[in-house]
């Protein structure tokens, strides 16, 4: 299907999307649940742009949302992301199991130790260098490590955050923790590597001598690296989190306004993965022809700065960020940065990462987002309620897949995740009305509308009642007509009307809450009649 083609059926997606065109809200087959964004295109091309000067600039200078932001552009009648290309609906929709969880992205056991591994390509230079090997299968594999006096900081956590964002929906690649020592790699005949000064060369057993005497080395000898298993498909370059890509005619929706990027924002906020950007991610062009994005590179979270432990402002501003340089120079330094206080307890292998100090709206990447920058409380709340389905055994389940040695610092570990979690959902779960899980049950005679409090689940507060009121809905004119007056009941729990006479229904529910004013605000839930079922949510 060529782009022209493609975006002359945008109108007609749109309106799958449930976004706002003129004619009927509702079709016979809402909600939509998969994105027809992979079909075959020819073969795009590749991209090289993974500057972070050039994205930083961007990013910081332009890109910014200075007019009103439009609703997620890609989410279907219930509010929900549909499957596509860019994600799927894992964590967002059930509770996965534990051993779900633990397996994440991974097919294999991880690369083959049975012979030495070869060489292939790789990098001398940086504090923690790194290459690419093939193992006795012959699968491809980039090999990482953790910086010196740092064991398992950055290996780990790259396995662990693996493990979140695989369970959110996002595709990422496999990543395998291994122990090694020097005589388990061996350098390909026609070996590549660039060298300190960028020349690119052949590598020499000094080379290899040399990385190994500039990693964290355990004290029986052995390395922990990270392998991460090459991606199927090409390789075709990075994804930009703002426009689209004018060589994919399935890549329709402007990338700042798609609600599992939007979303991303607290995701990220949540495991401190500051360095959420352009250029840690990656468009594979699969098969039977289409491209797939992933996210990828997750050694900077948590507590690791991937080559370093965290920098005390990594979550807490940006590299650029002109309200705090200003009232920092305009009190001639008497103001300071608070986050340059912040204890930490010294876990060489956790580095800086808390939850005391830990502001959840307040949450920085190292530069803007353009599609951070646009979330809106509906795409928080699509965020927070797969948040909240991580209990505290499934986390403690995940952080135990980086198989830290210290005991102390893995503990810690989970509870700081724990509090940084309970955080994000006092925040925004307080700041709207958090209803959710609707569905229609008719097992007791007269069918009834149920919902859950998500707020309350949570512990964020506590409802007294629900106001609601119902209405005949005409899905061609959006007209809206009374069945009756503004009622209170407790329980969450609504009859529904017989059907108005024009097939669907819509229902106005306030939370009544001591505590929480932001509850009353507006949730709609639109119902079709035939047959009876949820059709649509729109949120306040």
């Amino acid at each position: 299907m060529s782009k022209q083609k493609r975006l002359a059926l945008m109108p007609v997606l749109v309106m799958l999307f449930a976004s706002g065109v003129q004619g009927q809200k509702f079709r016979s087959d809402d909600p939509v649940w998969e994105d027809p964004d992979r079909q075959p295109i020819p073969m795009p091309a590749v991209i090289d742009d993974r500057s972070m000067v050039v994205d930083f600039l961007v990013s910081t200078f332009t890109n910014r949302p200075d007019e009103e932001v439009p609703r997620a552009e890609n989410i279907n009648t219930l509010g929900e992301v549909p499957d596509s290309s860019w994600f799927t609906n894992r964590m967002t929709l059930r509770s996965m199991s534990i051993p779900e969880l633990v397996k994440g992205p991974d097919s294999r056991d991880g690369p083959d130790m049975s012979k030495p591994w070869t060489i292939i390509r790789g990098k001398t230079q940086g504090i923690t260098p790194g290459f690419t090997i093939v193992d006795g299968r012959g699968d491809t594999y980039f090999i990482k490590f953790d910086p010196p006096g740092h064991a398992q900081l950055a290996t780990s956590t790259e396995v662990i955050c693996t493990k979140f964002f695989h369970a959110f929906g996002y595709n990422v690649p496999e990543y395998y923790l291994a122990r090694i020592r020097r005589e388990d790699v061996q350098i390909g005949k026609d070996a590549r590597l660039t060298d300190e000064n960028g020349v690119k060369r052949a590598w020499t057993e000094k080379d290899v001598d040399r990385i190994f005497e500039r990693v964290a080395v355990e004290d029986d000898g052995t390395v922990q690296v990270v392998a991460s298993l090459k991606v199927d498909g090409t390789v075709v370059g990075p994804f930009k989190y703002s426009g689209t890509r004018s060589d994919d005619p399935n890549d329709i929706f402007p990338h700042e306004n798609r609600r599992e990027l939007r979303g991303l924002r607290l995701l990220a906020a949540w495991l401190n993965h500051d360095d959420s950007r352009s250029m840690n991610t990656l468009d594979a062009y699969v098969e039977p022809g289409y491209i797939k994005h992933h996210l990828s590179d997750f050694g900077s979270c948590l507590g690791s700065g991937s080559v370093r432990i965290q920098g005390r402002r990594a979550g807490n501003e940006y590299m650029l960020e002109w309200k705090p340089i200003l009232k920092a120079a305009l009190t001639f330094g008497i103001w300071d940065r608070p986050w340059r206080y912040v204890d930490y307890p010294t876990y060489p292998s956790i580095g800086r990462f808390e939850g005391d100090y830990f502001q959840p709206h307040l949450w920085r990447p190292e530069y803007p987002n353009p599609a951070f920058e646009r979330m809106q409380n509906g795409d928080a709340f699509w965020a927070c309620r797969t948040i909240a389905r991580f209990t505290d055994e499934m986390i403690r389940a995940i952080v135990k897949t980086g198989q830290l040695k210290d005991r102390e610092a893995e503990e810690y570990l989970i509870t700081t995740l724990i509090k940084r979690r309970k955080k994000i959902l006092q925040h925004y779960l307080g700041s709207m009305n958090p209803l959710a899980d609707f569905e229609v049950n008719s097992a007791e005679g007269r069918p009834v509308l149920r919902f859950s409090n998500l707020g309350e689940a949570c512990g964020v507060g506590e409802a007294e009642s629900y106001e609601y009121q119902w209405f005949s809905f005409d899905n061609l004119t959006g007209a809206r007509t009374s069945l009756g007056p503004v009622e209170v009941v407790a329980p969450p729990e609504l009859r529904i009307p017989n059907d108005p006479g024009t097939g669907y229904s819509v229902v106005l529910i306030r939370t009544l809450s001591p505590d929480r004013k932001d509850w009353k605000k507006a949730v709609n839930v639109y119902l079709d009649h035939s047959p009876l079922r949820v059709i649509g949510i729109e949120r306040e």
